[in-house]
């Protein structure tokens, strides 16, 4: 079962979180900026687990925000969901290894609560730096299928979800290879793909909205040889913007093929704020993900997620204070 692990911290001081730990077992920063990358190291006691074309602007909302004054244009609102509501298959998910919403808090989920705190922190803002531009919209990719994207998507989408003051979108944009509606249980429709062709679709329409009200999915919907081309369009930019314009407290996941098997990977990292890439530690080579940070040039801002081991008794591990031991 794919679980996100990362080298536990040593020393005192301030805690390190998930994303910045990984990034002492890759040096992800020099290979976005082109510099020598050094060879793949994995700590002695982290032990790999088991693998486990152009069209009309999409139609928006003419609805403008009660946060702007009067006399002064701005962007439409975003419309509330108003696709069909079904229920998530919570047996289904506790199966499969996913996070449950309303679950006992596990040692997996504290994982992906550090995990989204970054993230938030980048949409947010902090006393340190301002909010990243469209930080709510975020890529999760990876660099070969099997790295655990889609099990990490679906994992970060419902830790946010438990937010107060959120509302989450899961989009499944792997077109070749849909999978999000089924892996929750849900039936799914006309999607992504079906409102970049065709003009007279809402995307607000296509959304599933699930039982737990602040979590939405919106499936890939019917394939297409032009995925790229639709996705490259200005017809993209305003779906997105159909999504979250005049929505801070939205949170767009998509969920996309990986990066050096499909082009829309390259091709929505363009059009998002944020990009996490997944990276198995007992499977991706320094080739790999070198490749893969040259395709995501178009977003400013990459994180990693080192994904696929876990820890010896000497590292961190939330599984045992809450009772049981994660990803054995």
């Amino acid at each position: 079962m794919n679980k996100p692990a990362f080298p536990p911290r040593s020393g005192g001081g301030k805690p390190k979180g998930l994303l910045e730990r990984a990034s002492e077992v890759f040096d992800f920063e020099n290979a976005l900026k082109g510099d020598g990358l050094p060879p793949l190291n994995i700590p002695a006691d982290m032990i790999p687990s088991a693998p486990v074309p152009e069209a009309q602007p999409v139609r928006q909302s003419g609805a403008q925000s009660s946060d702007t004054p009067a006399g002064v244009n701005a962007a439409p609102r975003a419309h509330d969901w108003t696709g069909p509501v079904q229920c998530l298959d919570h047996d289904a998910m506790a199966e499969a290894g996913y996070l449950v919403p309303g679950a006992p808090v596990s040692g997996l989920g504290e994982e992906f609560r550090i995990i989204k705190r970054e993230l938030l922190a980048r949409i947010r803002g902090t006393h340190q730096q301002q909010p990243v531009p469209n930080g709510n919209v975020i890529l999760m990719t990876s660099t070969h299928p099997g790295d655990g994207k889609t099990y990490c998507a679906i994992n970060l989408a419902v830790s946010l979800a438990a937010e107060s003051d959120l509302e989450v979108l899961l989009v499944d944009a792997d077109f070749a290879q849909p999978g999000i509606p089924a892996a929750l249980g849900l039936n799914p429709g006309q999607g992504v793909m079906d409102v970049l062709a065709d003009p007279s679709l809402a995307v607000e329409d296509m959304v599933i909205r699930t039982d737990v009200p602040s979590f939405a999915v919106l499936p890939a919907g019917d394939r297409s040889h032009h995925d790229a081309e639709y996705l490259a369009s200005a017809r993209m930019d305003a779906l997105i913007a159909a999504l979250v314009s005049g929505r801070p407290d939205r949170v767009v996941i998509f969920d996309s093929p990986p990066l050096l098997a499909a082009a829309a990977a390259a091709v929505l990292a363009s059009h998002v704020g944020q990009t996490v890439l997944v990276v198995r530690a007992d499977r991706t080579t320094e080739t790999s993900l070198r490749d893969a940070a040259g395709l995501l040039n178009g977003c400013a801002h990459i994180q990693l997620l080192l994904n696929g081991v876990k820890f010896s008794a000497s590292g961190r591990r939330f599984g045992t204070y809450y009772g049981k031991d994660e990803g054995e």
